[in-house]
């Protein structure tokens, strides 16, 4: 029977039914408009049922988040992709507000899971309405297609006290055959066929060589055939029924490969055409082998073939595994993790060669792997061909589904582009970190970021910075940021810096004040054990002390070995230059317990975050230099044991250039190993300190080298530390 418009709406209306339905009711159709055709089943049949579409800006969380908050959304249809990600999001705004709510959330999620499935009780509804209020605040129903959906993931979405429902089908089938129907819970199922739909399965597959089916059925496993009013009558130019598409007596052949239990449930098991034959005959399904390698923690993808008659793996390591990791080491645990995932089973079913491509494989925009693409990359890298580009950014079409809908949004685009211009010399992919592949240290992201806003138009807050690391994340803030105005993107960083207290709120501006009485007295006591521990247990051995002025604007800017390096300074401040004297205090350390709080409070340490708010750290260092302080600032941005002294980065440069501020170079050796990371008492060591002489603004930057003043003033203080070494 050919394909009608009510073919097409009876089918949505068996799986969204009256009692689903309501009148209030919007859904969610997460695909970009180019995506969406003339007749569609996504739009014109819920509409018809009353249902109001809501279409996404884009395929990213925010624009998702928008969409669910302000469309008021109610139904949500996607692909398994689509919710993996839901549940990521999810678990990583749990995980945000620390361990014990993690734990706490783990817990609960997991007793209301087991509560689901054998009591049947929607434990979840009452424990996690208010993480849904937050989430989505109107959602109740998800909807599932296009691919098997994980039954753990179905699961979870469920026990949180979401509905969910399954189909499966194919756009020539209108393109639903079966539905798993809220509320019945048969995740490892397709469901069961609808009304009017005949299945059964054709030619039976030997089932020794397909697995076990943890269902139980008794079923075989062959091709899945259909029959019914939904089933389209062919291709143009086929007489439809006798050609390759269909069987002799009419049913079309789907080309996937399930089973049928007594009860009518359909179990699929991959598609025919891309089950691997091995030479000795054995056939397996690479989707349930692939499903066991992704779950190992070292594989972030996996694609298995054939290859010369045994099994074979392409492996996508995990960032993290394969960062600053020698090849063959990698090789090797690669090969480990893939022996261990099909633990018991026989050995040709494990992989005999693998090869290991840091690129993402090449998937359809369902997230389906293109098995021909597959095999074409294995073997170009067993000739060593496919190594990626050296430099430049990946090409589109070799990532992941989810990283090339990110790049559809606008924002997002621009920013991909500009990194590809900024970084020419570098390899840009998603997975690539900004810090560690594209030195991009914490300051730098204030230059960054006002280079964002020119180019791009896009204002990046400190918290979005704070929570980038990759080159994935600076995407997904930038499309979840958009883009501003741009009229004042020419604002320029020292020029802010030049009136910093403008920049800083009445609680920030308070930590400028001096410490009261108290805090005076405590000061001074400590200062004096200092001073003892310096002279008497570490023999400190200080020179150049006269190039420190009595009064500011100055910056002593010391390399960072230890954390005696403050108190080494603090010993050989005069009383007067301690009470004038501020420091840059990294808040991991020096705010992280009452105590320290007081000590900080006392010695007017200033909170420098420069993973999450590198301008308000500029802005409490330039304050302290207007009200003509001397400022403690070290260059290097944290401490660093070893022998060598890093680079310095430009923040200290912008500081004097603001606020021309002459920089007092200071040199500090052996404190790493009076008193390395970890330990907790110093060992007996001879300390030594250096001063040299101070110098303006303008000289260091026509002595230093670098793309900009600051950097150069950087630079220069660096080499005038390097100078003191004696």
């Amino acid at each position: 029977m050919p394909l009608t418009h009510r073919n097409l709406l009876s089918n949505v209306a068996a799986l969204l039914d009256e009692d689903l339905v309501k009148d209030d009711d919007r859904l969610l159709l997460p695909l970009p408009l180019h995506h969406v055709y003339p007749f569609s089943l996504g739009l014109s049949a819920p509409m018809v049922l009353g249902v109001p579409v809501v279409l996404p800006q884009g395929l990213t969380g925010p624009a998702l988040a928008r969409a669910l908050d302000e469309g008021e959304v109610t139904l949500l249809l996607g692909i398994p992709r689509l919710y993996t990600a839901f549940m990521d999001a999810v678990e990583r705004r749990i995980g945000a507000a620390g361990r014990p709510a993690e734990w706490a959330f783990g817990t609960l999620l997991a007793l209301a899971t087991a509560v689901q499935r054998h009591i049947g009780l929607a434990l979840g509804r009452a424990l996690f309405a208010p993480l849904r209020r937050r989430v989505a605040p109107r959602l109740r129903l998800l909807i599932s297609g296009g691919a098997a959906l994980d039954p753990g993931l179905g699961a979870r979405l469920e026990a949180l006290g979401w509905t969910v429902a399954t189909g499966y089908g194919l756009t020539e089938t209108a393109p639903i055959l079966t539905i798993m129907r809220p509320g019945e819970g048969r995740f490892d199922s397709a469901g069961r066929a609808l009304p009017g739909v005949e299945l059964r399965i054709g030619a039976r597959a030997d089932a020794d060589t397909v697995g076990a089916d943890a269902s139980g059925s008794d079923g075989g496993v062959g091709e899945i055939q259909a029959r019914g009013p939904n089933v389209f009558s062919g291709y143009l130019g086929e007489a439809g029924q006798g050609t390759e598409d269909f069987t002799q007596d009419g049913w079309l052949r789907t080309g996937d490969l399930g089973r049928l239990d007594a009860a009518g449930w359909l179990y699929l098991h991959g598609r025919s055409s891309s089950r691997i034959v091995l030479a000795g005959g054995e056939n397996l399904d690479p989707e349930a082998m692939e499903a066991q390698l992704d779950a190992q923690p070292l594989i972030a993808e996996s694609g298995v073939l054939a290859a010369d008659g045994v099994l074979a793996a392409l492996l996508v390591p995990e960032a993290d595994a394969a960062r600053g990791t020698d090849a063959d080491a990698l090789r090797e645990r690669l090969r480990q993790a893939a022996g261990e995932a099909p633990a018991e089973a026989p050995s040709w079913r494990r992989p005999q060669r693998i090869e290991i491509d840091r690129r993402p494989l090449p998937r359809t925009r369902l997230g389906k792997l293109r098995r021909k693409r597959l095999g074409e990359r294995f073997a170009a890298l067993r000739r060593g061909e496919a190594e990626p580009a050296e430099t430049g950014p990946m090409a589109r079409g070799d990532m992941a589904p989810d990283d090339r809908a990110l790049i559809d949004d606008p924002t997002a685009a621009q920013v991909w582009d500009w990194l590809g211009e900024r970084f020419e010399d570098r390899r840009i992919a998603p997975d690539t970190d900004l810090r560690l592949d594209l030195g991009v240290d914490s300051l730098e992201w204030v230059v960054i970021g006002l280079e964002l806003k020119e180019a791009v138009g896009l204002a990046l807050d400190e918290d979005a910075i704070g929570r980038v690391e990759t080159v994935r994340d600076l995407l997904r803030e930038a499309a979840a940021a958009g883009t501003t105005d741009t009229a004042a993107s020419g604002e320029d960083l020292e020029a802010r810096l030049g009136a910093p207290e403008a920049m800083l709120d009445e609680d920030q501006l308070a930590r400028l004040n001096p410490p009261g009485r108290g805090g005076a007295l405590l000061a001074a006591v400590l200062q004096r054990l200092a001073r003892w521990a310096m002279r008497w247990w570490l023999r400190l051995d200080a020179a150049g002390l006269e190039h420190l002025p009595a009064a500011g604007p100055c910056i002593l800017a010391p390399n960072h070995k230890s954390a005696l390096d403050p108190i080494a300074i603090a010993a050989v401040l005069s009383p007067a230059q301690r009470r004038n004297t501020f420091w840059g205090g990294f808040t991991g350390r020096v705010f992280n317990t009452p105590w320290m709080r007081l000590v900080s409070r006392a010695f007017r340490v200033l909170p420098v975050a420069p993973a999450r708010r590198p301008v308000t750290s500029l802005a409490y260092g330039a304050a302290a230099l207007a009200r003509g302080g001397l400022l403690v600032w070290f260059p290097e941005g944290h401490r660093h044991p070893g022998a060598e002294i890093e680079p310095f980065r430009p923040g200290v440069g912008s500081l004097a250039r603001a606020q021309g501020a002459a920089v007092v170079p200071c040199l500090i050796r052996n404190t790493g190993a009076a008193l390395p990371p970890g330990a907790w008492w110093p060992r007996r060591r001879r300390l030594v300190l250096r001063m040299g002489p101070a110098a303006a603004p303008a000289t260091l930057a026509a002595e230093g080298s670098g793309d900009d003043p600051a950097a150069r003033i950087a630079d220069a203080v660096r080499r005038r530390v390097l100078a003191l070494d004696d």
